[in-house]
């Protein structure tokens, strides 16, 4: 088997992984509501003895209000429970930015407050001669913050952004992230900024290193954050199934956004999860089973969540070697998450 595909454990993940580092959009909750799963889930990780830590590419809202809405929806959290983008936006400041800087922060109030408590001096003009402009997520910016962050750009400003997310769940589907926001101003400007949220480690490093993890999970909907962040942080990821990519993207992961784990939600760390095994041409899962041949997937057996893990097994090996799966073909693994 590859080396980057699934792992089994002989425990719960609650019981055997100390923290947990838990996205927030998509699983914990979908818009303003909570993924039903969610609340009893994380109750018993916390009641089985593990630490969790809110890790979230929003960088838009104050870190107690992000505490304040998970335990309004029966999630209660502390403020040190929660780990934002824009705090680890304000940490990268640090490394090269001098302290007492001015910066543009185009944004919401999350990544000013975190800006601010680094050291630095917010402006909200190009006219202020910011030495820096950083960009994270708020629905509520638009041209005008555009223009000025491409006026300060212009003027020689280094460029900074929260995360690069281009698109994020909510009630009503999906839409734009900052990453969609972010190229406005890259497009305009021919800058590429620096990026401090998932998928870079350092987020996850910093999350793990609050409560002094000794082995921390990563946990997300997102592959080309959350689990690739995780493998980036060298964290086992447990991918869930409840927000933006699905069984079929786990199945297409490149080996560096793979997750270690999968399963239908959060209910899942109470799980033990089977180690994968091979045996001739076939993945084995639990009951389940599958194999690549001629580039056609085949899968059978077993539980729908133990389909979807051998199919990764199985499509994870063919793809390492070279082998090109027919995507028109991949069967529906009776997942309906």
């Amino acid at each position: 088997m590859s080396e980057a595909t699934l792992i089994g454990s002989t425990k719960p993940l609650q019981e055997y992984y100390d923290v947990a580092l838990v996205d927030l959009d998509g699983v914990a909750y979908k818009g303003p509501d909570a993924i039903p799963s969610a609340p009893p889930a994380l109750a018993a990780a916390r009641a089985a003895g593990m630490e969790l830590v809110f890790v979230t590419n929003n960088a838009s809202r104050e870190p107690e209000d992000v505490s304040g809405q998970l335990t309004s929806l029966g999630i209660p959290t502390s403020v040190e429970e929660v780990m934002t983008a824009a705090q680890a936006g304000a940490l990268m400041l640090t490394e090269h930015i001098a302290n007492g800087s001015r910066v543009l922060v185009i944004g919401g109030q999350g990544l000013r407050t975190a800006v601010t408590a680094a050291g630095y001096t917010v402006v909200s003009s190009a006219d202020d001669a910011p030495v820096a402009v950083i960009q994270g997520y708020s629905p509520d910016i638009g041209w005008r913050e555009f223009a000025e962050a491409t006026y300060a750009i212009h003027g020689g400003a280094r460029f900074f952004a929260t995360n690069l997310d281009m698109s994020l769940p909510t009630n009503r589907g999906m839409a734009p992230g900052n990453g969609a926001l972010v190229a406005v101003v890259a497009r305009a400007t021919g800058v590429t900024p620096l990026a401090a949220g998932k998928p870079e480690p350092a987020m996850f490093h910093m999350a793990a290193e609050r409560l002094n993890a000794k082995r921390p999970l990563a946990i997300g909907d997102r592959l080309d954050t959350d689990l690739k962040g995780a493998r980036a942080a060298n964290m086992p990821g447990l991918m869930v199934l409840t927000g933006v990519n699905d069984a079929r993207d786990a199945l297409l992961a490149p080996a560096d956004q793979r997750p270690s784990f999968i399963g239908a939600d959060l209910s899942v760390l109470s799980e033990i999860h089977p180690e994968p095994s091979v045996s001739g041409h076939w993945a084995h899962v639990g009951e389940a089973r599958a194999r690549v041949t001629g580039g056609h997937l085949l899968v059978d057996g077993g539980s729908a969540i133990d389909r979807v893990r051998a199919a990764c097994v199985a499509a994870w090996a063919a793809a390492d070697a070279g082998e090109k799966i027919v995507v028109e073909t991949l069967p529906h693994l009776g997942v309906a998450f």
